[in-house]
């Protein structure tokens, strides 16, 4: 894909853009991928290390963040929620059932499904109401249980399944209060971030954070509104739950 090739038409002009987990590999990416569209008039980078402090395990932090978004001039155009967690601090996906770890699922669901669950409580009533709108929230497609036939991760797993059956939910509520808004759950492949190089493949062909970045924005330019509450991968294929 050429750089500077998004152009995300199918969004009105001149709302804002907001990134959640702005700092990690792939939302860097994507405020970069965004920032090339010209489609906005401003781009709010948000997170747990950025500036302002978005903390997604502390629902007092969303409800703040998203006070400030919706006292702002522009509403939402496109909101992103970037986050995930596989690995980190002596945690790793378990590989066989005898692995599992209480206090390691209750910090997978954390990340993975409550905070953008509650992303989508306080951020979805901002999206505008003429013309489309997007929540776009990074799910993975081992998440998807009709596509499991390896086993294990089981934390990442179900965490991941449970923020799609969020997403499904919260866009049928979406649906009935603004017909021309979507949320939805995107794969973004593998990519060459911090989060997959533990598990690298030899021969693994592995996507760019760039890459990512504009194959995703691609998909969404690429959605309509009958596709709200899907699961997409990034070259814009439905994926099973």
């Amino acid at each position: 894909m050429l750089a500077g090739s998004i152009n995300l038409t199918s969004l009105p002009t001149g709302g804002v853009a907001v990134v959640v987990g702005a700092t990690g590999g792939i939302g860097r990416a994507i405020v970069h991928a965004i920032e090339k569209s010209g489609r906005f008039s401003e781009i709010r980078e948000f997170g747990r290390s950025a500036s302002p402090v978005l903390d997604l395990l502390s629902e007092e932090s969303i409800e703040e963040t998203a006070a400030s978004i919706a006292n702002a001039a522009a509403l939402p155009r496109l909101i992103i929620d970037a986050t995930g967690l596989l690995h980190g601090g002596g945690m790793m996906p378990e590989k066989s059932i005898a692995q599992l770890d209480g206090a390691q699922l209750a910090r997978l669901f954390a990340v993975n499904a409550t905070g953008p669950a509650l992303l989508m409580k306080h951020f979805l009533p901002l999206l505008p109401k003429d013309g489309k709108s997007v929540f776009a929230t990074l799910s993975a497609k081992v998440g998807s249980i009709g596509d499991n036939q390896l086993g294990g991760w089981y934390g990442y797993r179900a965490s991941k399944a449970a923020l799609n059956q969020f997403v499904r939910t919260a866009a049928i509520e979406l649906k009935r209060r603004n017909p021309s808004a979507l949320c939805v759950a995107l794969h973004p492949g593998t990519v060459a971030t911090g989060l997959s190089s533990p598990f690298a493949k030899s021969g693994l062909t592995l996507q760019s954070p760039d890459e990512a970045a504009e194959r995703l924005l691609t998909t969404i330019d690429g959605l309509s509104v009958d596709q709200s509450g899907g699961f997409f991968s990034y070259r814009g294929e439905a994926l099973p739950w």
